[in-house]
C-alpha cells in the first residue's frame, strides 16, 4: 500500500505484527538530523488498543526496541527511528525494513514535563486529581499540553489543565487523541 509519507507492506499476521515500510528522513530536521521515522500500515495500527500515543515493543530488522508510537491523524501511527536504532538495525534512509510490534499490557506512567510538574506542585487540589487519573488520561493530557505549537499556547494549556483537573476534572476534555477528527497531528513530511 502506498502512503503519503512513505510506503508500507504487510508480511505477515501474528500476535506481534510484521510489515515492511521505508524508513524516511524528516524533510524538516532539528538538531539530531540522523533520526528517521516511518509510517505504520493502517492495518498494523488496528491492531494496536487505541489511536492515540501508545508504547510498544518492536523490532527493526530484529532489533529490539520499545517507543511510543504517535498518532498520524489518519487513524494509525508513525514511529520516530533514532541515530541509535537505524544504526544499529543497519537501515539506511529509503531501505524498506522489517518491524514487528506488541502493545505493551500496562502502559507506563509518562514522563511528567518540568513546566507541568511544576504547576501541579504549586496546586494542591490538581495535584491530588492528577495523582488519582488513569495512566491513559494523564498521556492524554500531557499529549494535549506537549502538543502546542506555540509557548504560548504550551502556558494557556497548563494553565487550564491545572483548573480542570483542580475542579475535578480527570479527562482532558474534547481532545482528539489521534488527530483524525480535529487535524490537529501528521506525520513528519519526507524529505525528497
Amino acid at each position: 500500500m502506498s502512503r503519503v509519507s512513505g510506503e508500507t507492506e504487510m508480511i505477515s499476521r501474528d500476535e506481534h505484527d510484521i510489515f515492511k515500510a521505508r524508513l524516511e528522513r524528516p524533510k524538516q530536521i532539528g538538531p539530531d538530523a540522523d533520526w528517521g521515522f516511518l509510517v505504520l500500515p493502517k492495518s498494523a495500527s488496528d491492531c494496536l488498543p487505541r489511536r492515540g500515543r501508545i508504547t510498544v515493543d518492536g523490532t527493526l530488522n530484529g532489533v529490539a526496541f520499545r517507543e511510543t508510537l504517535e498518532p498520524d491523524g489518519q487513524l494509525s501511527h508513525w514511529l520516530k527511528v533514532g541515530t541509535q536504532l537505524r544504526e544499529a538495525a543497519g537501515a539506511n534512509f529509503g531501505d524498506f525494513v522489517a518491524v514487528g510490534l506488541a502493545p505493551l499490557e500496562v502502559e507506563p506512567d509518562p514522563a511528567v514535563p518540568e513546566d507541568f510538574s511544576s504547576a501541579l506542585q504549586a496546586n494542591p487540589e490538581a495535584h491530588l486529581v492528577w495523582n488519582s487519573t488513569t495512566t491513559l488520561a494523564r498521556l492524554d493530557w500531557i499529549h494535549w499540553m506537549t502538543s502546542a505549537k506555540q509557548g504560548k499556547t504550551r502556558a494557556k494549556r497548563i494553565a487550564e489543565a491545572c483548573d480542570k483537573l483542580a475542579s475535578g476534572k480527570r479527562r482532558v476534555c474534547c481532545f482528539d487523541p489521534s488527530g483524525f477528527y480535529s487535524k490537529a497531528f501528521s506525520s513528519p513530511k519526507a524529505a525528497e
